[in-house]
């Protein structure tokens, strides 16, 4: 039997190992659909003109007539889905607004929103199915169910608590929903890593692709996470805006020298990713490529980021690396920064530390001043914003950035910025950071073949 030396073992593994040889050995992944519903509107048209336009999707909390003293919790504010009772109402039978999750239901509608825009109609045969796989996740359950089921326990007794129960508050229910609804016989994948959640769904759906497990794959997250138990334990960590009550379109405010805490908001944020030879053959829409995913951990602290920005500073660079790309090449950066005093400085720093010598060529924004923080959902649904920014050519604004932090980063404050008209190949990186120090990081760009 022929064996290798060691050495020549390890020869062959430095080869093939190589940065070039990696990108040579992976397949290409683009995005040919996109589904959004966020606290700026339902549909991605409506959503990115909104955001475009300068508008807040911040609004007064609806009243919780279950918990009168709701009204003692600092924070009175977050992100609303617009409409969102009576598109669901309009589009689910009263049996599925009954079983499913809130999450799920928010899923599906941003799945059919996404496949529509692909112009796909979906595998035609068993062996397409296989070939076919949803990555789906969320941050928390919705705590509504919870608690509701718990009341049920204690004050009626086993036989009122609801069979569905158990499938509305498993977090991987919607990526499962989605798989059957259908016919996705891929890989069935969820992520939970708080804030970061949607980013890593979206990374590792493209490393499915990348390595020959599916050609095509729904990906993103979802969060419905609006309820007086949730905004009250935020608050006791003083994570949430408690200053702006009486003006809800002010609250959020990223990099700004008045920020005091982030808005809590909801939403659902779906890409189809597929194989680019895939997407080729029926003449998709392409709305841009995923060209490097980057992951870190600060390994420092369960909420705060560590207050020398490497877990960032490594996201990104990891990210670059894994696209062959130098920092010098990305003209744009949809920034993780929730409005928090200590999480917005810490991103800057970071990416002055690592774009130090071409920050000049550097526009930055965090969509989140018209969004607040869709938690689970944030990292899928800045990934959409940061296709569409590299497909248009407009960098949307930073809202409420009145007295900036830093100055000597350039960030879209209040307006819409326009793209260097010299650069062919716009390139676009998309931050998420979330509790227990987890990071990711999306290299981002328009379509060249």
């Amino acid at each position: 039997m022929f064996r290798l030396s060691s050495i020549h073992s390890i020869r062959i593994t430095r080869i093939f190992l190589s940065t070039d040889n990696i990108r040579r050995y992976y397949r290409r992944v683009v995005v040919t659909g996109i589904g959004l519903i966020s606290p700026l509107g339902i549909g991605v048209q409506q959503s990115w003109t909104n955001l475009l336009s300068g508008k807040s999707g911040i609004r007064k909390i609806e009243k919780f007539d279950a918990y009168p003293l709701s009204n003692d919790i600092p924070c009175q504010i977050a992100g609303y889905i617009p409409n969102i009772d009576e598109c669901l109402s309009e589009t689910f039978t009263p049996n599925q607004i009954r079983t499913y999750s809130r999450s799920s239901l928010y899923t599906l509608l941003a799945v059919h929103e996404a496949l529509q825009s692909s112009g796909w109609s979906g595998p035609k045969n068993d062996q397409e199915s296989q070939r076919c796989g949803v990555a789906i996740g969320s941050g928390m359950v919705d705590f509504e169910d919870v608690i509701n089921a718990g009341d049920r326990l204690r004050k009626n007794g086993y036989n009122r608590v609801s069979p569905h129960f158990i499938t509305k508050i498993l977090l991987n229910m919607p990526a499962g929903y989605v798989s059957m609804k259908y016919g996705f016989c891929g890989p069935n994948h969820s992520v939970s890593t708080a804030c970061t959640t949607g980013a890593h769904s979206i990374g590792d759906a493209t490393n499915f692709i990348r390595l020959n497990h599916a050609d095509i794959m729904l990906a993103g997250g979802v969060e419905s996470p609006i309820h007086p138990l949730s905004i009250a334990s935020f608050c006791r960590i003083r994570a949430l805006c408690t200053r702006y009550n009486d003006q809800p379109d002010r609250a959020s405010r990223p990099f700004d020298q008045d920020r005091c805490g982030f808005v809590m908001g909801e939403s659902a944020a779906i890409v189809m990713l597929e194989e680019l030879q895939h997407a080729l053959d029926r003449q998709a829409t392409i709305f841009g490529e995923i060209q490097g995913y980057g992951l870190s951990a600060d390994a420092h602290h369960i909420t705060a980021p560590s207050e020398d920005g490497r877990g960032a500073r490594y996201s990104m660079l990891n990210a670059l690396k894994n696209a062959n790309i130098e920092p010098e090449n990305i003209g744009h950066i949809n920034c993780h920064a929730t409005s928090t005093p200590l999480g917005d400085q810490i991103e800057l720093m970071a990416i002055k530390q690592l774009f130090k010598s071409s920050l000049s060529s550097l526009t930055i924004t965090s969509t989140k001043g018209s969004t607040g923080h869709l938690l689970g959902a944030a990292g899928a649904a800045e990934t959409i914003f940061t296709l569409l920014s590299c497909y248009h050519g407009q960098i949307p604004p930073t809202l409420n950035l009145d007295n900036p932090i830093d100055n000597e980063v350039k960030i879209a404050a209040n307006r819409t910025y326009q793209w260097n008209n010299d650069q062919q190949q716009r390139i676009a990186l998309t931050n998420s950071f979330g509790f227990g120090g987890t990071n990711a990081t999306l290299v981002i760009s328009n379509f060249i073949q």
